[in-house]
Formats: C-alpha cells, structure tokens, sequence
C-alpha cells in the first residue's frame, strides 16, 4: 500500500478538484461541499435470475442502500472526498450525465435495450465510469455480455494488467484474492455457481483509458455491506476498500 504524504496529498487535491466535474460538465445539484455520489444503476432485469422483475424491485438492488452507506464511510475515512447524497438513476434518465461514476450490480441478471445501450456507450464515452460487481459463473457471465455488446460490439473485454494504473493509482492491490458473497461463505467457500477464479476484467477507450471495471466472480458489494460484521474476513473487506478508492480516484483523474 502507497502511503507516502508526498504521492497522497498531491493525488487527493486534485480529486477535491475533480470530483466535482460531472460527465456534463455540471456541478451535481446539491452544492460544492458534495464531491462525489455513489450513483447505483437501476435496470429492468432479463428474467434469468431468481429475483425477477421490473425497476420496482429487482436484482440492481441487491445490499442497497447498505453497501453505498459502508463504502461512503469508508472512502470519507480513507480519503478527502466528502459523498452527497447516494443516487439511483436508469439509462433513460439524462440525469446520468450529472454523475461520473456508476455501479451496476447482478449485471450477469440485467438486460439493456439498444436505446439504453445507447445512452450507455454515449455516457463512457464522455468520460463516465462504470463499475459492475456480484455476478459468477459461465450462466451469469453470458447474461453480463448479452447486453454488453449491445453497449460496444466493436471493444474488446480484457484481463486488466497487474501493472494496470487502476490497481496502483494509490494502493497497490492485487487480482489474487477472490472477494466472496456473505451466502458462499456460509457455505465455506469463496466461489459463486461454477465461478471459481476471480477476474478483473475491463473496457478500455481508444486512448487507453478504462471505462468499464469488471469484477467477475466477486461481490465487492458484500464486501462493503458487511464490513462491522466480524463474521466477514477483514482482509477481504480491506481488499475490496482499496478497490473502491483506486476506482474512485481512477475515474476522476482520468
């Protein structure tokens, strides 16, 4: 873990800078003192899972609103970065625009019409971020890219370099430790379906800048949710912290 004064102060002024330009070029509606918003995406699902449904109540929800208020705790300890109010937003809202940095959770249960495709790929293309987390196994990964490639059917999904900036921008973490589900740690094991290795995976633009982090065969989301649960493994929680501040601090300096 980098944690020289020298390399952090510089890093976090400018996020304090950063985070307050949106991927419209607006400052988000609730006022400066807010530098960043968790901003989870709400989709119509693809009936494939066990939570079916429409935007009422479906997979997109899944550890909300508990993840976003364990991981804004903990980048607010961990960095200078003051959250405003967590948002939910659908890709037929332009409100998207506003906010630089999206969650998507269950991907491997979601599905995106060419519309919603559409405002997607404009979206990462402007410069927005997209983190999708908490699907595992051959059966959800076909559902992931199912809308995916709706999204961009001419960019390559690849294996994000151990070299990669986003996993050394200020910790330096590694693709090692696959970062588990409360339910498959009941179960005494780390792995989802037949999901048995973790990857990071990722979308970059034409300059090599990462739009879309994947995390397949992981549940950050879980991770976060359940970090005062001292059932969870800590080293786990850690991890998946760091993961989260190199993704912030990533998308808003790049």
């Amino acid at each position: 873990m980098k944690t020289d004064a020298r390399f952090a102060r510089p890093v976090l002024a400018a996020i304090a800078v950063l985070l307050i330009v949106t991927a419209s070029g607006e400052t988000p509606s609730d006022g400066p003192d807010a530098e960043f918003h968790f901003t989870r995406l709400q989709y119509v699902d693809s009936g494939l899972g066990f939570r079916m449904g429409g935007f009422g109540g479906s997979n997109w929800r899944v550890d909300y609103p508990e993840a976003e208020i364990h991981f804004r705790d903990a980048v607010e300890r961990l960095t200078s970065v003051k959250f405003g109010d967590p948002n939910i937003v659908n890709l037929r809202d332009d409100a998207l625009f506003d906010y630089p940095w999206l969650y998507a959770v269950e991907v491997g249960q979601w599905y995106l019409d060419e519309a919603e495709a559409a405002k997607l790929r404009e979206y990462l293309l402007r410069g927005g971020f997209l983190m999708v987390d908490d699907f595992h196994g051959t059966r959800e990964w076909r559902g992931f890219i199912n809308s995916m490639t709706r999204v961009f059917p001419d960019r390559q999904i690849v294996e994000i370099d151990e070299q990669d900036e986003v996993l050394h921008v200020l910790y330096d973490v590694d693709q090692l430790t696959q970062i588990p589900g409360v339910a498959a740690l009941i179960r005494g094991q780390t792995y989802e379906e037949d999901g048995y290795t973790p990857h990071w995976r990722g979308i970059y633009d034409d300059d090599g800048r990462l739009m879309v982090a994947i995390n397949f065969n992981m549940d950050l989301g879980d991770a976060w949710e359940h970090a005062d649960d001292p059932g969870y493994p800590e080293p786990m929680t850690a991890l998946a912290y760091r993961f989260a501040v190199n993704y912030v601090i990533y998308a808003m300096t790049h």
